[in-house]
């Protein structure tokens, strides 16, 4: 161990005392001994050999305790510098093994904001670059759209009026991704609180049909809300769920949208929930082209499109964001499918 500021300044302080006291101590043992100087040395001598064995005790206690110090100093530096990780917890007693704990806990909250840091850093780099990726095509064909328009390529009303219909698709689905993008970026980063209470499950439902009902009702499709999945609802019954209303809004819009887009004109979309003790349950099942089973680990994933066929203008971000909001909340979302057959999703809140 390097010698170090304490102990030198300890050996000083040691020296400078037993100094100071050493004359007085020894003109008391002389006033003691009827001022015969041969006992008066003797107790003395006797009173530094003492001091002095008081010092080497003291002076090993110290070294031990000065050199765990700079052991425990040297592993923060190399925590600190990244030269290790993670070392196995060292386990003492007393004081020593008290600051050996606190500092591998130290060590432990170090090492997780780092994952965390460097998780965050990596989101945001996938985020950035599947937003500037998922840009680049209606970009491009808003580019072609204005060229066409601004030379004069489209001598017809009619074609001048279906550029500036794809246009606006095309403007519609960018906005509609930024805002997704946004979206799931707050929630994943934790900016977004959900504010959790008591909610009739059916005001929600029904918000979000209503909020679909312009879709479905131009593809006349039906969307039924059933209290099972046996038949229609007959008599209000209230069904309670712990969430925050307006965000499961969202989230069953954007399911409802999926069922919509993926299946035919003219077919039925079924909501129906199950409640019981321990949970509530909202199914919603379609009458679309289904999911495929290699498909189904992949479909909350974003910007994953299962068939780009059925829905070529899909972004692909809707259900990752469902699934954000549903687990944000506390609940879970799973999917079943059969392929030309249905899909149907099951947000499941635990009581």
């Amino acid at each position: 161990m390097k010698d170090c500021y304490e102990m030198k300044q300890f050996r000083k302080r040691f020296a400078m005392l037993v100094g100071a006291f050493l004359p007085v101590l020894w003109l008391l043992a002389w006033y003691c001994c009827d001022f015969d100087v041969l006992r008066a040395c003797v107790l003395t001598a006797a009173f530094l050999l003492f001091a002095i064995c008081i010092y080497i005790c003291v002076h090993d206690v110290q070294k031990k305790l000065y050199g765990e110090m700079e052991k425990l100093s040297k592993l923060m530096v190399d925590v600190i510098e990244e030269k290790i990780d993670y070392r196995e917890e060292v386990y003492k007693e007393g004081t020593t093994g008290i600051l050996y704990t606190n500092f591998y806990k130290m060590v432990t909250v170090l090492r997780e904001s780092r994952l965390k840091e460097g998780k965050e850093k990596e989101f945001l780099k996938d985020t950035i670059s599947d937003i500037s990726h998922q840009l680049k095509t209606p970009l491009a064909s808003l580019g072609v759209f204005v060229d066409l328009l601004y030379e004069d390529k489209l001598p017809l009303e009619t074609q001048r009026k279906e550029v500036l219909g794809e246009a606006r698709k095309q403007l519609d689905r960018m906005e509609w991704m930024v805002l997704a993008m946004l979206k799931l970026a707050r929630i994943e980063a934790g900016a977004i609180e959900f504010v959790k209470k008591k909610t009739d499950a059916m005001q929600v439902i029904s918000a979000a049909m209503e909020g679909v009902h312009y879709l479905t009702q131009k593809r006349e499709q039906e969307v039924i809300l059933t209290c099972s999945d046996e038949g229609k609802l007959q008599e209000r019954k209230v069904v309670w769920i712990c969430c925050d209303g307006e965000w499961l809004t969202e989230a069953i819009i954007n399911l409802l949208k999926n069922a919509s887009d993926y299946s035919k004109e003219g077919s039925t979309i079924k909501i129906y929930l199950e409640e019981n003790e321990l949970f509530t349950r909202i199914y919603i099942q379609d009458e679309g082209v289904g999911i495929s089973e290699e498909a189904l680990p992949h479909v909350f994933k974003r910007f994953y499109r299962a068939d780009n066929s059925v829905n070529p203008g899909s972004v692909g971000i809707g259900l990752a964001l469902t699934k954000s909001i549903v687990e944000g909340m506390g609940g879970s979302i799973k999917v079943r499918s059969e392929v030309g057959k249905y899909t149907c999703f099951s947000l499941t809140f635990l009581k």
